[in-house]
């Protein structure tokens, strides 16, 4: 379904359901690209290094750090410095308050 179609229906749930469902849409376009999911995947067990992410994807060291660009660019993952290195974690709160969003909208 094109997500505007999505948004012109939406319009007619009111000013904040919308801004709602946009930015859930956004989060599921987000994650429904692969290597992101499989991202937050390997996150999911504990925080990691790049080489560690670019070692269990298999992908490019410059692709695995686009991807967790646009991860952090939506908040979805944080990282921190540990010497040379950047290690990567999830952002647990906001992914929950997405999934929670999700249920919402399903009726769960």
């Amino acid at each position: 379904m094109n997500v505007d179609i999505v948004f012109t229906m939406t319009d007619k749930c009111g000013p904040k359901k919308s801004a709602e469902i946009k930015q859930l849409a956004v989060f599921l376009g987000m994650i429904a690209e692969e290597n992101r999911l499989k991202i937050i995947y390997l996150l999911q067990n504990g925080e990691k290094c790049v080489c560690e992410l670019w070692k269990g994807l298999d992908l490019p060291q410059n692709l695995v750090s686009h991807h967790l660009k646009m991860l952090k660019k939506q908040g979805l993952i944080e990282s921190r410095k540990e010497g040379l290195n950047v290690i990567y974690y999830l952002n647990e709160k906001k992914l929950g308050k997405h999934l929670k969003k999700i249920n919402n909208l399903i009726g769960k």
